[in-house]
Formats: C-alpha cells, structure tokens, sequence
C-alpha cells in the first residue's frame, strides 16, 4: 500500500505486510487511518502520518476480502468499527481499536460484493447470490432482504455516500493544501451530521444496485423491500453506479461502452453518453456534481458535463486500460491508474 506526496509527486511511504493482491482500501471519515484487505483475506491497518501499521491484523474471513466500508463519523466520531465483505459470503464487523471481530453477519449464500455503511444505522450488503440485504449496524440482526435482480449484484450506492465519505470535511472549503479537519470529536460530530442531515432530507437514504443481469435497482431499503424502480437500458453488465454529491443524479458504468444518467429520486432514465470505445469500468464525480470522469479499458478518460449531457473533456495518457479513477475534494485534480502501472493526476 502506497501513499504518495501529491506536493512532491513522489512516494511518501511504502506500507508493507500484505502478502497477496490488495483488492480494497477504505479511508477512515477522519482520514486518520486507513484499511486494505487482500486475496489472503487479512485485513491492516495504517497511519498515513507516518506508513506504520496500527494494532494488529484482522484475520477471521475464509476467502478473499472483496470491499471495505468504515462507520459514518456522524455516528461515531471515533471512527472505531469497520465493516468487511468476503467471497466467504460473510460480513465481518471489526473493532479497530481492539483490532477484534465485532460481529459476523452470515445470510448470504455466495460472495459478498460490496457492503456500504449507512446513514442511519443500517448496513447494506450485495452479493452474487443474487440479493441485497439490510442488516442493524449495533446488533446485526437481518432486517429485509431485497430481491429482483436475476445474475450477480455486483455494484451499490447509497445517495448520501458522498457526505458519508466526507464526514465533517467540506469539499466546498478545500484548498490544495491539505488541511486538518479540527476540533473536538464532539464538535466533528455535528459538523458530519448537519453535512448528513442536509444531503438526506426528510427522506431516508436510496440505495442503487447494478448488476450482471444488464439492470439497476433503485430502493428505498429503510422502509420497503420492493423497488422504487427498475432501471433498464444497459446492454452488457454494470460495474460501477454512482449517484452525484447533491443526490440527483445517479450514473452507471457498463462493459457496453456507455455511461448512462437517471434521475436520483425516481430512477427514470435520462441520457447515454457515448465515446469510450471499450468497456467502462469506473466513473467519478466531482464535488459540485457537475462534472463526471470515466475510466475505461480503451486506455482513455473522460470527463462529462452532467448538465449538457455531453464530453468536455478528453484525457488519452494511460498506455493501457484504466481502472481505477477518483477526483480531488477541490475539484482541480483527477487521479487515475491502469494496467500500464502508472497513477496519473489530471489538472484542470
């Protein structure tokens, strides 16, 4: 796991401990430590103050760890639990500070493939047998059980991910420099909250699902088990959706080249957009929620306005496929790696 200088450009510190394939890394809401998981199915901890390993390895999944998913901060400034999905077909919930397992969440009959901790004080999981389910964050009971997609659930968003991500940090007041988020945790807690509370609404929080069936689902998962909407158009399956920062617009990456836009509240479709040549495989938002960067197997990326629907920018660099990309909390830069090795930052 490797954390960089964006000043300097270069490596800060180089944590080693995995022996396999990292396959997922979550930042804490604070940004004080972060996690990754690997093919070996363990799971550490860093300081990235300093690369040092915290506490000990997770261990206790049977297979690999497919997602990572940390406590929203509005619920525990602390930022002390951290959730697990596994090919195992397991959650775990972790104690980070006691760097013990919490609670195992056993219902799903095949591989976990993403988990998301929510606003509210649910846990949401999807997996490749086909079903998304709801879990109580504080005791793990199974809440409901959402079913409709006919292959693998491969994807999910939450409407509020992006203030959850955030937590008391305001994208809208980042500088280049990166800055402490200070204050006490209590006062870091209503910071996250009124965040939360503003990007929620009177409503509770929608989650989307993308799946291998060529389909998504939208849901209100905290009141109802059946689909606000099923959302078809796609001709190949869905890696990757997401709904913008502002929670009005939900964007979908699929192997059929395209990116498509529906409405965050009804899940109605808007628009495609078209360009990439090959598969695209993930998507970010930028903070104001007006633009969109893809990533695809097509070596390119490509930045989309989401208000006139259409390409603004075109990024070629990467000598191969891109697949990861992710854009900066003050909207100037957009990173992105590939298969060529490299990790590219995009200026604007």
């Amino acid at each position: 796991v490797r954390f960089w200088d964006l000043s300097t450009e270069t490596p800060q510190f180089t944590a080693k401990g995995h022996r396999h394939w990292v396959l997922s890394i979550a930042w804490s809401p604070d940004g004080k430590k972060l996690a990754s998981g690997c093919k070996n199915s363990q799971i550490f901890l860093w300081d990235p103050a300093t690369g040092s390993q915290i506490g000990r390895v997770l261990t206790g999944h049977s297979k690999w760890i497919t997602c990572l998913c940390w406590e929203p901060l509005h619920i525990n400034p602390e930022c002390r639990y951290l959730a697990s999905a596994s090919k195992d077909g397991s959650i775990r919930i972790w104690d980070t500070l006691m760097g013990r397992c919490d609670k195992i969440l056993t219902s799903h009959t095949q591989s976990v493939t993403c988990v998301k901790w929510g606003g509210d004080g649910l846990l949401y999981s999807s997996s490749q047998d086909r079903t998304i389910k709801v879990w109580r964050s504080q005791d793990g009971v199974l809440c409901r059980t959402l079913q409709g997609h006919a292959h693998w659930v491969n994807t999910m968003a939450l409407s509020t991910d992006y203030v959850l991500r955030t937590g008391a940090f305001e994208p809208a007041e980042a500088t280049i420099n990166p800055q402490d988020v200070s204050g006490s945790l209590a006062e870091l807690k209503d910071k996250a909250q009124q965040r939360y509370d503003q990007v929620r609404g009177q409503e509770p929080e929608r989650l989307v699902s993308g799946s291998d069936d060529f389909t998504l689902f939208l849901w209100r998962p905290a009141e109802d088990k059946k689909p606000l909407e099923r959302m078809t158009g796609h001709q190949a399956l869905i890696n990757q959706v997401l709904f913008s920062p502002d929670t009005r617009i939900i964007a979908s990456a699929s192997f059929d080249k395209s990116i498509k836009l529906w409405d965050g509240r009804t899940g109605k479709y808007l628009t495609s957009l078209r360009g990439h040549v090959s598969a695209v495989y993930q998507i970010a938002w930028s903070a104001d929620s007006r633009l969109l960067v893809s990533g695809s197997s097509d070596s390119t990326l490509k930045v989309w306005d989401a208000k006139m629907k259409k390409l603004a920018i075109d990024l070629p660099g990467h000598a191969d496929e891109v697949y990861a990309t992710d854009w900066s909390p003050d909207g100037q830069r957009v990173a992105s790696g590939g298969k060529d090795k490299c990790l590219r930052i995009w200026r604007r």
